[in-house]
């Protein structure tokens, strides 16, 4: 992790933020998540709002922003139908004919980059996939013949899961993987974590030290290093302590805090302290593969501490720290 005297709203011009764990979870706010962005907002970032949920139009994720407190247009928001129609933009030109599998979010991007959007029986020069929950089988199954005879093929995202409100389901990835294995065809990826939704972020509402900020480690984190821009993991959302303690290189955040506040203060970086790791007045370390926190301070430094002493215990030995004996702090305590 790494040091910023400056907080990330005053250091980073444009703030890339994931929705769902982020901003909101469902239709709820994450908690002080309006605030937080109002006043990172008045520090001088631009606040962009990015989404690998392809089934909603930009229009839809703005107002649901703005009836939870969060004011947002619509070009403030980026999601990933809008990067896969650039990229058919691209390979096709202005007028290709493109057969939309996928949500009303999927047609509008295409429309809106001046493509046609056509059936799964029309000609076409490509195929794009997005999640939409009234896709037919027949109309994947369509699909995924014309694919294994040469269709081109771009997905939007290939998430495995989609939160919902009755629990985790299966998300766009899954018939991704399905068309994909039938096929014997890769789809050209446009979401988190590939790198074209944040390009397409960043190119639609500029950024010279743009910031990606999330709450997934294989998506939002890992999106970042390979668009090659700075991160800030928040807790609000999947990411907790199994997943973090374990992260690959490539999975690492830039910077970590428990939520969007993170973005209004400092960051202070773990040093090595002996046989550990100190941040503020926490000392984290790993002793016969158990990782144990001491001390009293902050809660993101409590976090900051435990991360550098497991990935450094990962890195030298390639096993994942215990973390039976790590207790979460809510709030500046000395855990017993």
């Amino acid at each position: 992790m790494a040091a910023s005297e400056l907080p990330p709203s005053r250091r980073y011009d444009l703030t890339m933020l994931d929705l769902d764990g982020v901003v909101y979870i469902g239709r709820d706010p994450v908690p002080g998540a309006a605030e937080h962005l109002s006043a990172a907002r008045a520090a001088g970032t631009r606040v962009a709002f990015i989404t690998n949920n392809a089934a909603r139009p930009p229009q839809t994720v703005a107002d649901h922003l703005n009836a939870l407190g969060v004011p947002a247009t619509r070009s403030d928001v980026v999601t990933s139908a809008q990067a896969a129609a650039h990229l058919l933009l691209e390979r096709l030109g202005p007028g290709a004919r493109v057969v939309r599998l996928g949500g009303p979010g999927v047609e509008a991007a295409l429309v809106e980059a001046g493509l046609v959007p056509v059936g799964v029986d029309d000609d076409a020069e490509a195929l794009v996939t997005g999640y939409g929950p009234d896709v037919l089988w027949r109309d994947i199954m369509r699909a995924a013949v014309r694919v294994r005879d040469g269709l081109s093929w771009v997905a939007c995202n290939a998430d495995l899961t989609i939160p919902t409100g009755f629990g985790v389901a299966p998300g766009h990835g899954v018939l991704v993987e399905t068309i994909s294995r039938f096929s014997g065809v890769d789809a050209d990826v446009a979401g988190k974590p590939q790198r074209p939704l944040l390009d397409e972020t960043i190119r639609r509402l500029g950024g010279e030290r743009p910031l990606m900020v999330g709450d997934r480690l294989d998506t939002d984190i890992e999106g970042a290093h390979n668009t090659g821009v700075d991160s800030l993991l928040v807790l609000t959302g999947v990411t907790g302590l199994a997943e973090l303690v374990g992260a690959p290189a490539e999975h690492r955040p830039t910077y970590l805090a428990p939520d969007l506040a993170g973005l209004l203060e400092a960051h202070p970086a773990p040093v090595r302290d002996g046989e550990g790791w100190r941040c503020g007045d926490w000392v984290a370390g790993v002793e016969d593969d158990r990782l144990r926190v001491a001390g009293r301070g902050e809660p993101g430094d409590w976090w900051r501490a435990l991360a550098a002493a497991a990935w450094d215990h990962l890195d030298r030995t390639g096993r994942v720290a215990d973390t039976s004996g790590a207790r979460v702090p809510t709030a500046t305590v000395t855990p017993g």
